[in-house]
C-alpha cells in the first residue's frame, strides 16, 4: 500500500512546486540538540564505528543490515542494532567485550546516519526544502524552519506518512491508526489556525520520510471595472465581496455598482449561478455582504451612460470641434 501513495506523490510534487512557483533547497539539516527521550535510534543503512582503548584488534566498522544487526570480529553472531542509541549499543557490545578483556573501555559512535530518508516539504511555504532529522521535531517547528507560509496559503497542511516508522512507539501508533485519506498509507489534515491556537494533536511530531504540502489558497476572480482585475486568494477566515473589491483597489467611476454579478460554480451542472448584488447598499449597510466561494467570479460591469451624462461628453467636447478662426 505504501507503494501506491509513493507512486501518487510522484504526480502530486511536482504539481506543487509548479503551483508555488518556487524550487526546492536540498538539504536542509535540521540542528541536534538533546532530547528528552533516547536520542537517534540506529537502523539498518547506519554505519558503526567503535574503537577499544588499548586494544586495536578489537576495532571496527560495520554497517547495519536489512535485518537490523551488524557483524563484529569477535562475535559469531551478528548484534541487534536497530532502534537502539549509541548509549545501549556500546552497553552490550562491552558486555561481549567483557568476556575477552577486563575492564574493556569502548568508544562509540555513529558516524554515517543513512537509515532515516528526509523530511519534504512542499507547497506555500516560503522554502520549500528537505530536513535531515537527529532529533525529535513537530510540524510547527518545520513550518517555522521553512520560513512559514506564504500569503497564498489556505491554511491547511497535509502530512503523509510514505513509510511506517521503524522505530515505533504506543503514542505514534495510536495517532496514527487506521488514518489513511483514502490513498492507502496513512495522511492528515491540519489546520494552521488551530496550530497557531496550540489545540491538542494539531502540532504532530514528524518523522523521517514524512511528506508535508501545504496547500494553497482557493481562488476568487474579479474582473470588469475595478482597478485591478484578476485573481485573489481565499484567506484562512474567508474573503468578503468588499474585501476582494477593496483588495482590487475598488471599483472605476464607470461601474455599474448597482448591479455585480457573481457567477459561482454548480454541483454537477457547466451552468454557473448567476447571484446579483447591489454593492451599493452592501457599502450603506442595507443588504448582508456575500461571503465569497472558491472559484467565484465577480463581474462589474460598466453603467450605462444616462442622457446627461451624454450631452455633457458633448459639450466638453465641443471646444475641440470649433475650428479657431485666424
Amino acid at each position: 500500500m505504501y507503494l501506491r501513495l509513493f507512486t501518487l506523490l510522484v504526480f502530486i510534487l511536482p504539481f506543487a512546486l509548479a503551483v508555488s512557483g518556487q524550487n526546492p533547497v536540498i538539504p536542509t539539516v535540521v540542528p541536534t540538540a538533546v532530547d528528552a527521550g533516547k536520542g537517534y535510534l540506529i537502523g539498518p543503512g547506519d554505519e558503526i564505528t567503535a574503537k577499544v582503548v588499548g586494544e586495536s584488534e578489537f576495532d571496527f566498522v560495520s554497517t547495519v543490515d536489512e535485518n537490523g544487526k551488524i557483524e563484529v570480529p569477535f562475535s559469531d553472531d551478528p548484534i541487534k542494532a536497530q532502534c537502539l542509541s549509541e548509549r545501549e549499543l556500546r552497553i552490550e557490545i562491552t558486555k561481549l567485550l567483557a568476556k575477552y578483556l577486563k575492564k574493556p573501555e569502548l568508544n562509540l559512535r555513529v558516524t554515517d546516519r543513512k537509515s532515516r530518508p528526509p523530511v519534504s516539504m512542499y507547497g506555500e511555504v516560503r522554502q520549500q526544502q528537505q530536513f535531515s532529522l537527529t532529533r525529535r521535531a513537530y510540524l510547527l517547528e518545520m513550518l517555522t524552519a521553512a520560513g512559514g507560509v506564504t500569503e497564498k496559503s489556505g491554511g491547511m497542511i497535509t502530512v503523509f506518512r510514505t513509510r511506517p516508522p521503524m522505530c515505533m512507539n504506543a503514542e505514534q501508533a495510536t495517532a496514527w491508526k487506521n488514518v489513511d485519506g483514502g490513498l492507502g498509507a496513512p495522511s492528515k489534515d491540519f489546520s494552521i489556525a488551530s496550530i497557531r491556537q496550540g489545540e491538542e494533536g494539531s502540532n504532530p511530531e514528524i518523522l523521517p520520510g514524512d511528506v508535508i504540502i501545504v496547500h494553497k489558497a482557493a481562488p476568487v476572480y474579479i474582473t470588469g471595472e475595478v482597478v485591478r482585475p484578476g485573481e485573489l486568494s481565499i484567506p484562512e477566515e474567508g474573503l468578503l465581496l468588499t474585501q476582494a473589491v477593496a483588495m482590487s483597489n475598488g471599483i472605476t467611476r464607470e461601474a455599474k455598482s448597482k448591479n455585480i454579478t457573481i457567477r459561482r460554480r454548480k454541483t454537477n451542472s457547466p451552468e454557473p449561478e448567476l447571484i446579483a448584488v447591489n454593492y451599493d447598499q452592501i457599502r450603506k449597510g442595507q443588504q448582508k455582504d456575500v461571503l465569497l466561494q472558491p472559484f467565484d467570479i465577480i463581474v462589474v460591469d460598466k453603467a450605462k451612460k444616462n442622457i446627461g451624462d451624454i450631452l455633457m461628453q458633448t459639450l466638453i467636447g465641443l471646444p475641440a470641434r470649433i475650428p479657431i478662426p485666424f
